[in-house]
């Protein structure tokens, strides 16, 4: 299984969340994310070290080797429009990563329920973890 993922679960898996179990399970092919959704990992990845009392350095090292494939704007900026349509006002952070979606007909990976309705799949980790264990 392919999957986009949101900042939300990447973050999880970078300070060891459930999210990392994703991660470590064979049915899971490949991560993608788009470099918007990467940027915004490691922006908040020093803020959410802070916060859990851990140490700053150890978590931006996982942050910056995450094992996902960036995506360029360019694979998916014939999407951009449609995924400005679907989910532009409610969140318009997530366009970038919902066009990715849109583009390779890949389920979301998200802990956002800002996802819903888009008419995409996604998965929550705790849903994706229950769908993987079958």
């Amino acid at each position: 299984m392919k999957l986009a993922a949101d900042a939300n679960v990447l973050l999880s898996a970078v300070i060891g969340g459930q999210a990392a179990r994703v991660f470590r399970h064979a049915a899971i092919e490949e991560i993608l994310t788009t470099e918007t959704t990467l940027a915004e990992v490691q922006e908040y990845a020093g803020q959410l070290a802070r916060k859990r009392r851990l140490a700053i350095d150890v978590v931006l090292l996982a942050a910056a080797t995450l094992p996902v494939t960036t995506v360029p704007k360019a694979t998916y900026a014939a999407s951009l429009a449609e995924a400005r349509k679907r989910i532009g006002r409610r969140d318009p952070d997530d366009v970038e990563l919902l066009a990715l979606a849109i583009q390779l007909n890949l389920p979301l990976w998200t802990n956002d329920n800002d996802f819903e309705n888009t008419g995409v799949v996604w998965y929550t980790t705790a849903s994706l973890l229950a769908v993987l264990s079958k």
